[in-house]
């Protein structure tokens, strides 16, 4: 059950075996997970609170990026980024049962098995692609689509490769916009073949993507809805909203070990303690999970001290190592008859039509997603001749994950090195828009970055939000620059393609005829985040303390009774969107637990 404040000396004097740190996308479904074990009590802090049904910013498809900015978005930003002419970002991440899951665009993918791969041979053993695929298959309950459908939408997939028993709705949206019927042919025209089996090791190639969306009631699933609502009224299981989290009760025994004995926490104005005789489990992702074992005395001394805080555990690696994915977006004027989202922004009646049209009939504009997608390899991208000026901003570094990034580089790599998303609308602010145009945009995600930051504690305060500084494009971040210079170009090459050059009129931002130079300092201007931190709290693999925060079972070293389940274990950033990812890591972290539970 949810408890409101009234409830908070009742959670406080629950003798719970674990608590949770965070009800975001893995929170609740180690929720659930541990929950299915009758003798085991659960409890759940979640500084957000459950977002109701009727929050059409959240719920419907179609009004997808509504939720951000609002209560349900903790609205975070960077630092200034000194290679993106000085330029703090937002960065959106969930404040709510569900997390980040509840604000997010609804595409369902998976990396390629290389990805996953990658993080078994930097040591982290049970964590490639074979293992993970029974826990993506696990979350999933995957609704087929029908013949007409496959045929009208070029739909392929592996049906072998789905859950169909999970708890969370996965599909194909039913209605796609207008130019998705060119995109399939646009890329074999190009060479890039269209992937018939895309969830199934990898996704490199042309697809029409699967969306978290129940196409019975075309509403938007995430944890809050599939993993949390089904099992709410279980007796072991207490979820406590509006809770803010201070930091983990760490205890020091005889022998000098330290262990994890329950969590402070702030609710209404006071301050409270709750227990944990088994675990606590931290699962507030990439950006809080740092900060709250830095708030407790976990890190490296010299922030510490900075912050004010006690030193109990030192760990250099927390909150080191971040790795995102990298967004910029290209826009083009299209024909002004061809219907955009972008109307119903300007248009009052289209607004209420479309929202007439959910309404009654669940279909029309308020269910469109973008799903047409391609993942696009270096070679693909870069000739070989040009992988040489990459490597040569490759430092020394000996670290194990820097030696793997490199081999990112290698002529052979095939991975999706680089993601575009095309649909109607404008999604860059920066564009100069004319109130007589429509646009169409191209979107280009560096999937495996080179840059590398940080997030850490700014103070002792846990409401201060911690300082976040992902250092897009700084040191070998200047390959990512570079490789965003070529992928610019293939872009260019995609809407210079039939039948999508048919589609569009032209380039209208970056303006035509722009030199290199110029493209570069666009890239530089219009350079933002798309939303996928990671492996801030990571998996230390074969070096273990040395070069993460976490072992392979996801314990934090150093600290009895305390994990990390979340996106910020990954080592290794992959190419793909997050979520299904955390949901297996979430699965996998569960069943982790529950073995260790029963030893």
């Amino acid at each position: 059950m949810t408890q409101d404040g009234g409830s908070v000396k009742a959670f406080t004097e629950t003798p719970f075996d674990y608590l949770i740190i965070g009800g975001g996308t893995a929170g609740l479904v180690v929720a659930a997970r541990l929950s299915e074990r009758q003798d085991l009590n659960i409890g759940v802090l979640e500084a957000g609170y459950a977002i109701p049904d009727d929050t059409p910013a959240v719920s419907v498809p179609g009004r997808w990026g509504e939720g951000i900015g609002t209560e349900y978005d903790w609205q975070f930003e960077t630092t200034p980024q000194k290679q993106l002419d000085g330029r703090k970002l937002p960065w959106p991440r969930g404040k709510a049962l569900g997390g980040s899951a509840a604000l997010n665009f609804m595409i369902w993918n998976r990396p390629s098995s290389d990805d996953l791969d990658a993080w078994e041979r930097l040591g982290c053993k049970g964590w490639g692609w074979n293992d993970m695929l029974h826990y993506y298959k696990k979350s999933e309950k995957f609704i087929e689509p029908d013949n007409k459908a496959k045929l009208e939408h070029t739909i392929h997939y592996d049906r072998e490769a789905h859950g169909t028993e999970g708890p969370l709705t996965v599909s194909f949206n039913k209605q796609h916009s207008v130019p998705h019927q060119y995109w399939h042919e646009t890329l074999e025209n190009l060479g890039v073949a269209t992937n018939k089996t895309h969830m199934s090791g990898s996704n490199v190639g042309a697809w029409t993507s699967m969306v978290a969306v129940n196409p019975k009631t075309a509403t938007r699933e995430y944890s809050a809805t599939s993993y949390y609502r089904p099992v709410k009224d279980r007796k072991n299981l207490t979820v406590l909203t509006g809770a803010t989290v201070q930091n983990v009760v760490l205890e020091q025994s005889n022998g000098g070990d330290w262990m994890a004995k329950g969590v402070r926490f702030e609710h209404g104005g006071s301050n409270y303690v709750a227990h944990a005789s088994r675990e606590v489990i931290l699962s507030a992702g990439s950006v809080k999970s740092p900060q709250i074992l830095e708030l407790s005395g976990i890190g490296n001394p010299s922030i510490l001290d900075k912050a004010n805080i006690e030193t109990k555990v030192v760990n250099k690696n927390v909150g080191e190592n971040l790795q995102d994915h990298l967004l910029t977006a290209t826009i083009y004027e299209i024909d002004p008859s061809v219907p955009t989202l972008d109307d119903l922004r300007t248009d009052p009646k289209l607004d209420a039509a479309a929202d007439e049209e959910y309404k009654t009939h669940l279909s029309g504009p308020r269910t469109l997603l973008s799903c047409s997608i391609a993942y696009i390899p270096l070679s693909t991208l870069v000739p070989e001749a040009g992988i040489p000026a990459l490597t040569s901003h490759l430092s020394k570094s000996t670290d194990s994950v820097s030696k793997a990034i490199a081999t990112r580089l290698e002529p052979s790599a095939n991975g999706g090195h680089v993601e575009y998303i095309f649909d109607v609308g404008n999604w860059n602010p920066f564009t100069p828009v004319k109130p007589d145009k429509k646009y169409a945009t191209l979107l280009q995600i560096l999937q495996y970055p080179f840059s590398r930051g940080s997030i850490h504690a700014k103070s002792a305060d846990p409401n201060e939000a911690p300082v976040i500084d992902p250092q897009y494009y700084e040191n070998e971040g200047q390959i990512d620059r570079e490789i965003q210079l070529h992928a610019a170009g293939f872009g260019q090459k995609i809407l210079e393609t039939e039948p999508l050059k048919s589609f569009v009129k032209g380039r209208v931002w970056p303006p035509p005829g722009v030199s290199k130079a110029e493209w570069n300092d666009w890239i530089v201007g219009n350079t933002t985040t798309d939303w996928h931190p990671v492996a801030t709290c990571a998996m230390g693999g074969k070096e273990g303390k040395e070069g993460g925060v976490v072992d392979e079972r996801l314990r934090v070293y150093g600290v009895k009774g305390l994990r990390v389940v979340d996106a910020s274990v990954m080592p290794l950033q992959i190419s793909a969107h997050l979520q299904a990812t955390v949901y297996a890591i979430g699965e996998k972290g569960a069943d982790l637990i529950l073995e260790d539970a029963r030893e």
